[in-house]
């Protein structure tokens, strides 16, 4: 069954006071996908790996959405017209809404608030990033935005940005005047959210792969019989775990990682 597409001020009485979780996604695309991990990545092999992160975010969202049915998994997607390609990639029951035509900041704004005027009772934007992202902080995210309490939850990442905002009204100053893809980001947010008497939560820090040393990070993490330096073990991203081990059989470690035994 192919995700149902939400339109922007549609009232659904199907999400109505549920959680919005939504996946903020550019599709997977060949030299436009991951492009930092280029090398030594191959530009194929990026848009493979981002298809992989895709899904295995998917999965976590989904096995929360099992567990807590306030919890409702959304595809936030851009561009226009590539709705085929992501359909493959997305779990059953998941919805679509397509990002608005702007730059970053803005573009966040505008999912939030076309989320919340189809009837979400909160909204939170997740980073296509972190395929293993612990379910646990997944988990703790969707109890925060349960209570009715006009605050944001944020979930820090380790370059300095975050992997989740989430929140139960929208709040666009949160999203102004903030240096975007620097190490600043999270830390801007939270003087934002002081500037508007915002409260701020902060759950536990994880990781976005987006370079050389986070892909060696994750490698570390899904491959510990392979390193001398074991990560924090996350959610298991078997379908990433798949694409790497297959790369290994076929070459060994040594062009993408090679630390790696």
């Amino acid at each position: 069954m192919k995700p149902e597409i939400l339109i922007p001020g549609c009232w659904n009485s199907e999400v109505a006071d549920r959680c919005a979780m939504g996946i903020m996604i550019k599709t997977p695309r060949n030299g436009f996908s991951k492009t930092r991990l280029c090398p030594p990545l191959s530009g194929e092999e990026a848009a493979g790996i981002s298809r992989c992160f895709l899904k295995d975010t998917g999965a976590t969202l989904k096995a929360l959405s099992h567990q807590d049915p306030f919890a409702v998994g959304v595809a936030v997607y851009t561009p226009l017209g590539s709705e085929g390609e992501l359909e493959e990639l997305l779990p059953a029951g998941f919805k679509m809404i397509a990002q608005r035509d702007k730059d970053f900041g803005p573009r966040l704004v505008g999912a939030i608030q076309d989320l919340f005027s189809i009837g979400f009772g909160a909204v939170c934007l997740i980073s296509s990033d972190s395929p293993t992202l612990p379910f646990s902080h997944l988990q703790e995210l969707a109890t925060f935005l349960k209570e009715p309490k006009d605050r944001v939850v944020i979930g820090p990442s380790s370059d300095g940005g975050y992997y989740a905002i989430g929140m139960r009204h929208p709040h666009p100053r949160l999203f102004e005047e903030i240096s975007w893809n620097t190490d600043r980001v999270y830390v801007e947010t939270l003087e934002r959210a002081k500037e508007i008497d915002l409260p701020a939560i902060a759950l536990p820090a994880w990781y976005d792969v987006d370079d050389r040393f986070s892909l060696h990070r994750l490698l570390s993490e899904l491959f510990p019989e392979r390193t001398h330096q074991p990560m924090p073990k996350g959610a298991p991203a078997a379908t990433t775990k798949g694409f790497l081990r297959q790369m290994f059989v076929q070459e060994g470690t040594g062009r993408i990682w090679p630390d790696g035994r």
